[in-house]
C-alpha cells in the first residue's frame, strides 16, 4: 500500500522521467490574477503561459499544487470526497506534446506504475472528439466498450478564450459501493464509479460570437486529486480514511475523548475539523491572515467552523496548535513553509482561536436565547436584522447562525439579512470593480506579450534616450497623441521605476523635439512590460520617435530615503521584538513610509524609542548600501530576509546595508545609510488580529514633521500664556478643573432629570390596564437617556416606558418594562416596532432595550404609535 507522500512523489518522478520540469506548488494566493481569491486548480499558476501572455520558460511542467475551494463548504465531512483544501497532481504542456502524450502517459502511470487493473478502468470523451477516442483505443489499448461519450466533457476558462474537449479516467470500485440498480454506470450518482483523472485538451479559441478556431499552439492541462487516488490505492471507502487524514482525525479524537467510527455525529465533526485544519494551516503558511473580507475572511470562516465543530465534541480549550503539529510532521517534507513559517502559523492560530472562543460563547448564548423566543412564539425564522446584529456586534458568522438554526429546525430570513448588510456588500462590489479595472485589457496584454520585458535602467541613471514603442488611449492603440490627452505609453527601455514591492512609481517627464508629457504613474504588466501613464502637456507624441525620459530626481531621492529606512526599521524590529516579526505589507513614497508587521501586542513607548534609536544609529553608521544578484537558495543561506508569502524567481536581488540588514528587494535605495538623514516614527497601531502598523518619516520630511511639532508647541505656549517648560503642569491643572466642572454638570443634570420626571409622569396613559409612558426628553446622550429611564422606573413602579431623544441629527430610544415579564410584554420587541418608524432598529432584553433611528422628524409619530403597539402585543 502506498502512502499519500509516496504517491505524490511517484507522480512527480514519473513525469520528470518524461521530460517535465518539477516545480514546487505555487502559493494559495494567486499571483497577478485579480479574478481569483485563492488558487483553485493546478493550472492557475500557468494561466499566463496558456494564454501566451508570457512565453513559457520550459515546454513541460509537473506539480502537486495546493488548492482551496469553498463552494461546497457545508457538505464537507458528509460525503466521501468533498474538501476545502486538496492537492492537485498535474502535468502540463505549453505547445509541446498534445493528446497522444497526455493519454499514453496517463494510462502508463495508472496501469504500469500504480498497477491498477485494466478491467476496473473506464474512460469518457467529448462526443465529437474522435481523435481522443482513437488514441485511447490504438495507443492505450482501451476496449471500445469501455469508452463513454459525455457531452459535459468540454472545458473552458470563461465564455471566451482558450478551451477544448477533455477526457476523464474512471475506476470501478465494485458492486458493493454501488446503488444496486441494473442501470448503474458511469455518471450514476452513487459511489461505484469514481473519476480519478481529468485530461484537458486546450485546442480551440472561442470568440465572442461563440465560434471555435484552432489555437496556433495547443496545450495540455491535467488534474488528479491526491486524496482520491490515495483512497483508491489504500483500498478505503473515503478520502478521510487515508493516511492523509487519519493521523489528524485520531489526534482530534484523542483531544475530544472520543473514537473515530464509534458515533456518526462525532465522525462528522472529526472529518470537518481534520479537513478545515489542513486548509487553515496551509493558508496561514502562505501568508494569508484572518480578516473580515477577501481571502482572509475565507480563512477565518473555515477556522471558526473547525472550532465550532470541536465544541460539539466537548473541546472548549484551544487545540489547533496540537493539530498543526501533526500536519507539520506529515506534510513538511514536501511543504517547507510549514516549518519556515511556524511562528507565524502558531501565533495566528492561538490568537484567532482565543478570540473566536469568546465570540462563540457570546454569540451562541444570544442566538440560543433568540431560538427559545422563536419557539415560544411559534415562529420558524430568525429575522435578518437579528442575524446581522450578531454578525456586526459579535463577529458571529451568518453561516454559523444559519447552521445552528437548521439544527433546531428553523430558518433565517436571508433577504432581510442582505438588506441589513447592504453597505458591506456595496464595499465588496467596489473592490471587485477596482480589481476588474486594474486587470489588463486583452489589447494591452497582447502588446505586452509582443514587447516582452522592459529593461529597467533606473538603478544607475535617472535620464535616458528611449524609443516610443506604443501609445494607447482608452485601451485602443494609436499612432500619435496630442496635448491634453492621457495615454499609456510603452518604451524600449526606461529609467522609471514601476510600482512594486510597496514602493510607489517614479514620476517625471517624457520629452521629444516637439512634445512633452508628464509621467503620472508606472505599472508593470504580467509580461514584465512597463506601462507609463502619461498626460501630454505640449505638442504631439508619435509612436516610433525617440524621446528623452527624465525621472523627477527629488521625488526619487525622497522615496529612496524612505525605502532604505524601511529596511533598517525591519531589522530593528526583529532585533528588539524577536524573529517572529514578519513584514506583512509596506508603502514607500516621497512623503513617508508605512510598515505592517506581525506582532501580537501593542508596542510600548519604551519599545518604540528603542527601535527609533536603533534605526538612527544605523543611519549614523553610514553603512554602504550594496546590491547583488544571486540565486534564491544562496540569498537565503546568506540570511537575507524575504517578504512572507511572496514567490520569487530563481535569480533574486539582495540589498545589503553593512551587517545590519540584508533583504530581497527590487526597489531603489540610497548609496549609504547616512544619506537617509533623521528617521522619526510618527505612529504605531493595530490594523487587525496579530498585525501592527508603524508610520515614519525620513530626511527632509522628518525635519518638516519636527518643525510642525515645534510650531504647535509654541502656539500652545501662547494660548496657555505659559513658558514651554510649564505647559505640562498647566495642562494637567486645566484637566483637573474640567473634571470638576463635569462633576458639577452631572449633579445639575440629575436635579433637572428629577424635576422633568415629575412632569412626565402626568403623561402616563392606561392601555388595557397597563400604565404606558411614551415621551420625548431633552438629554445629551444615550447614557443620560438610560439614567432618566431608571429614574422613571422607580417612580412608575409598574408599566411600560418608551423615551426618545434627538442627538446630533439621530434618534436615540430606550424602552423598559417593569417588572420584567409584565403581562408578557418584551422591551426588545416593543423598541423594534417603535424604532422602525424612525428608520432604525435595535433590540435587547425583555426588561430593557435600546435602539436608534435615522429620521428625527418622525419621532412624534413613533411616540404616538406606542399605545397601539403595546395594545396589539397585549391582545396576543
Amino acid at each position: 500500500m502506498y502512502t499519500g507522500n509516496q504517491l505524490r512523489q511517484m507522480f512527480l518522478d514519473f513525469f520528470e522521467s518524461k521530460g517535465h520540469k518539477v516545480l514546487p506548488s505555487a502559493s494559495l494566493i494567486p499571483k497577478d490574477d485579480p479574478t481569483l481569491l485563492l488558487t483553485v486548480a493546478g493550472m492557475v499558476p500557468f494561466k499566463p503561459y496558456f494564454q501566451r501572455l508570457v512565453e513559457p520558460p520550459f515546454p513541460r511542467a509537473t506539480t502537486s499544487q495546493k488548492c482551496v475551494r469553498t463552494p461546497d463548504l457545508e457538505v464537507v465531512g458528509k460525503t466521501a470526497r468533498h474538501h476545502t483544501f486538496f492537492e492537485m497532481l498535474g502535468n502540463f504542456s505549453f505547445g509541446d506534446y498534445f493528446k497522444e502524450g497526455a493519454i499514453t502517459w496517463a494510462w502508463e502511470f495508472i496501469t504500469d506504475v500504480l498497477k491498477v487493473p485494466v478491467d476496473q478502468l473506464w474512460v469518457t470523451i467529448y462526443p465529437e472528439d474522435d481523435q481522443a477516442r482513437n488514441l485511447w483505443q490504438e495507443k492505450a489499448g482501451v476496449k471500445p466498450e469501455r469508452i463513454f461519450s459525455d457531452p459535459s466533457n468540454f472545458w473552458a476558462a470563461g465564455p471566451t478564450g482558450p478551451c477544448g474537449p477533455c477526457s476523464e479516467i474512471y475506476i470501478d470500485l465494485g458492486e458493493a459501493r454501488g446503488c444496486g440498480s441494473p442501470d448503474c454506470a458511469i455518471g450514476c450518482d452513487c459511489d461505484r464509479y469514481l473519476e480519478i483523472w481529468n485530461l484537458v485538451f486546450m485546442q480551440y479559441n472561442r470568440d465572442e460570437a461563440g465560434n471555435l478556431t484552432s489555437l496556433p499552439k495547443q496545450n495540455i492541462d491535467t488534474g488528479m486529486g491526491l486524496e482520491r487516488i490515495a483512497a483508491v490505492m489504500q483500498g478505503v471507502d473515503t478520502n478521510f480514511d487515508t493516511d492523509l487524514f487519519t493521523p489528524i482525525i485520531n489526534e482530534v479524537a484523542n483531544i475530544g475523548g472520543c473514537k473515530y467510527k464509534d458515533n456518526p455525529e462525532d465522525d462528522l465533526a472529526l472529518k470537518v475539523i481534520a479537513d478545515h485544519a489542513r486548509a487553515v494551516c496551509f493558508m496561514l503558511g502562505d501568508g494569508i491572515r484572518p480578516d473580515n473580507e477577501g481571502r482572509g475572511y475565507v480563512l477565518r470562516r473555515i477556522l471558526r467552523r473547525a472550532v465550532r465543530y470541536a465544541r460539539l465534541l466537548g473541546i472548549t480549550e484551544p487545540f489547533l496548535e496540537r493539530i498543526f503539529r501533526v500536519i507539520q510532521r506529515d506534510y513538511s517534507g514536501h511543504y517547507q513553509e510549514l516549518v519556515e513559517n511556524e511562528n507565524y502559523i502558531i501565533n495566528h492560530l492561538r490568537l484567532e482561536e482565543k478570540n473566536f472562543q469568546a465570540t462563540l460563547e457570546q454569540g451562541t448564548q444570544i442566538l440560543q436565547e433568540k431560538v427559545r423566543e422563536l419557539v415560544k412564539a411559534g415562529e420558524k425564522a430568525l429575522s435578518g436584522p437579528d442575524a446581522f446584529y450578531l454578525y456586526e456586534t459579535y463577529g458571529f458568522p451568518v453561516e454559523l447562525t444559519e447552521e445552528i438554526l437548521q439544527e433546531q429546525g428553523l430558518s433565517l430570513d436571508m433577504e432581510r439579512f442582505r438588506e441589513a448588510a447592504e453597505e458591506h456588500r456595496n464595499k465588496a462590489r467596489e473592490q471587485a470593480q477596482k480589481a476588474k479595472i486594474e486587470g489588463e485589457s486583452i489589447v494591452l496584454g497582447n502588446k505586452g506579450k509582443e514587447l516582452s520585458i522592459t529593461k529597467f535602467l533606473g538603478y544607475d541613471k535617472l535620464q535616458a534616450d528611449v524609443k516610443i514603442l506604443g501609445l494607447f488611449i482608452d485601451g485602443i492603440e494609436t499612432e500619435d497623441a496630442g496635448e491634453g490627452e492621457e495615454v499609456i505609453c510603452f518604451l524600449s527601455e526606461t529609467p522609471f521605476y514601476a510600482e512594486s514591492g510597496g514602493q510607489v512609481a517614479d514620476t517625471g517627464l517624457i520629452r521629444t523635439a516637439r512634445a512633452e508629457a508628464q509621467v503620472l504613474d508606472v505599472k508593470k504588466g504580467v509580461t514584465g512590460t512597463f506601462h507609463h501613464f502619461l498626460r501630454i502637456t505640449q505638442g504631439v507624441l508619435h509612436k516610433g520617435e525617440t524621446a528623452e525620459a527624465i525621472v523627477d530626481a527629488g521625488q526619487r531621492d525622497a522615496t529612496a530615503r524612505h525605502h532604505s529606512a524601511t529596511h533598517l526599521l525591519q531589522a530593528a524590529l526583529r532585533s528588539a521584538l524577536g524573529a517572529h516579526i514578519q513584514q506583512a505589507g509596506s508603502l514607500v513614497d516621497p512623503e513617508r513610509l508605512r510598515f505592517d508587521f506581525t506582532h501580537f501586542s501593542q508596542l510600548s513607548v519604551q519599545e518604540i524609542n528603542e527601535i527609533e534609536q536603533a534605526v538612527n544609529k544605523a543611519v549614523l553608521a553610514n553603512f554602504a548600501v550594496e546590491t547583488m544578484e544571486t540565486s534564491l537558495e544562496e540569498a537565503k543561506s546568506l540570511g537575507a530576509t524575504a517578504l512572507f508569502g511572496e514567490k520569487y524567481n530563481e535569480v533574486v536581488r539582495v540589498v545589503r546595508m553593512g551587517d545590519y540588514s540584508k533583504e530581497l528587494c527590487g526597489g531603489t535605495h540610497v548609496r549609504a545609510t547616512g544619506e537617509i538623514g533623521l528617521v522619526k516614527i510618527i505612529s504605531e497601531g493595530g490594523i487587525g488580529a496579530g498585525l501592527r502598523r508603524l508610520e515614519a518619516v525620513a530626511g527632509l520630511q522628518a525635519l518638516a514633521y519636527i518643525n510642525s511639532l515645534d510650531e504647535q508647541f509654541m502656539e500652545l505656549s501662547q494660548i496657555l500664556k505659559a513658558q514651554p517648560q510649564e505647559i505640562f503642569r498647566r495642562v494637567t491643572a486645566l484637566l483637573g478643573q474640567i473634571k470638576e466642572y463635569e462633576r458639577e454638570i452631572q449633579q445639575l443634570n440629575t436635579k433637572l432629570a428629577r424635576s422633568e420626571s415629575e412632569s412626565l409622569l402626568e403623561q402616563v396613559q392606561d392601555v388595557d390596564g397597563v400604565k404606558v409612558l411614551a415621551a420625548q426628553v431633552q438629554v445629551g446622550d444615550m447614557d443620560a437617556l438610560r439614567q432618566m429611564t431608571d429614574l422613571l422606573k422607580g417612580k412608575l413602579k409598574s408599566g411600560v416606558l418608551v423615551l426618545g431623544t434627538v442627538s446630533e441629527g439621530k434618534v436615540n430610544w430606550v424602552t423598559a418594562v417593569t417588572p420584567e415579564g409584565l403581562n408578557g410584554l418584551h422591551a426588545g420587541k416593543i423598541i423594534k416596532e417603535v424604532a422602525k418608524i424612525t428608520g432604525g432598529g435595535g433590540g435587547g432584553r425583555a426588561d430593557m432595550a435600546q435602539a436608534g433611528g435615522k429620521e428625527p422628524d418622525k419621532l412624534g409619530n413613533a411616540l404616538a404609535a406606542v399605545p397601539s403597539i403595546v395594545g396589539r402585543m397585549l391582545s396576543k
